[in-house]
């Protein structure tokens, strides 16, 4: 189908989990993102082949928000079939991060493709590889999205494990036509050269599912200037070396990030 995040860049589906969801996407969605006035907001997780359209609800050991007092887990989750749903409190004037933290997938083999780089035996079809080959490997996932109450802009300090996506731009001031900053952060060092895609919801409906494929820069930025008001995801993976006291010798690392850009 042609609405499909798998069907339209299977490069870039994350082997997060088994089973049915190890070719799907992971996302967050608020049902608000300026939560001015509010006290709390809901948010949906879940994983996907349909972007915001959840298919496998997301499941997560280390779900958190980290606000203006600070870091706080989120511990009362609902799990239905297809999404995950859960509020997380903005008692203060600020800019929220919500996490669902390092997920820890599956464990699997994977080795080097002279095409296309690291992947998961069984990914490319019909490729035997030689088990000398073949290294063990971990999938991480990570998905976050913002929110901001009132005036507050201070953007949560960077985690500085893994791989994340810290805004240059506040989220709460990307617009349509504008362009928007990001930073990619590995173990929080900036990384160039790293591929990013950036899907749109409106893409659903309209047969536009990606709105650009960029790469970072020297100093793991990358811009984004999004064509219309709505929501959007970034996705990134990130395939090499653990960190020392890893579970495996190798790391499949995935972060998704949710933002909005406003109308002009």
């Amino acid at each position: 189908m042609a609405g499909r995040i798998w069907a339209t860049a299977a490069m870039l589906a994350v082997m997060a989990t088994a089973g049915a969801a190890s070719a799907d996407s992971p996302y967050l969605r608020p049902n608000v993102y300026d939560a001015t006035n509010m006290d709390r907001v809901t948010v949906e997780a879940g994983f996907t082949d349909d972007i915001f359209a959840g298919r496998v609800a997301m499941r997560s050991d280390h779900w958190n928000v980290f606000g203006p007092g600070g870091e706080v887990a989120i511990s009362d989750v609902t799990y239905l079939n297809q999404i995950a749903v859960f509020e997380v409190m903005t008692p203060a004037d600020g800019t929220y991060r919500i996490s669902s933290g390092r997920r820890e997938g599956r464990i699997g083999k994977m080795y080097r493709s002279a095409s296309q780089g690291w992947r998961f035996v069984g990914e490319e079809a019909g490729v035997t590889v030689p088990e000398a080959d073949q290294v063990e490997t971990q999938s991480i996932t990570v998905a976050d999205v913002y929110v901001t109450r009132g005036e507050g802009r201070e953007i949560p300090a960077a985690r500085g494990v893994g791989v994340e996506v810290i805004p240059v731009t506040h989220p709460a001031e990307i617009v349509e036509g504008e362009d928007a900053v990001f930073q990619l952060l590995i173990d929080g060092r900036p990384v160039a050269g790293q591929a990013v895609t950036v899907f749109r919801e409106a893409g659903r409906y309209d047969g536009k599912l990606v709105e650009a494929d960029l790469t970072t820069g020297e100093d793991g930025r990358f811009t984004v200037r999004p064509s219309a008001p709505g929501a959007y995801l970034t996705l990134i993976r990130y395939r090499g070396e653990a960190p020392a006291g890893a579970r495996t010798p190798y790391q499949s690392q995935s972060h998704a990030l949710t933002f909005v850009a406003g109308a002009q």
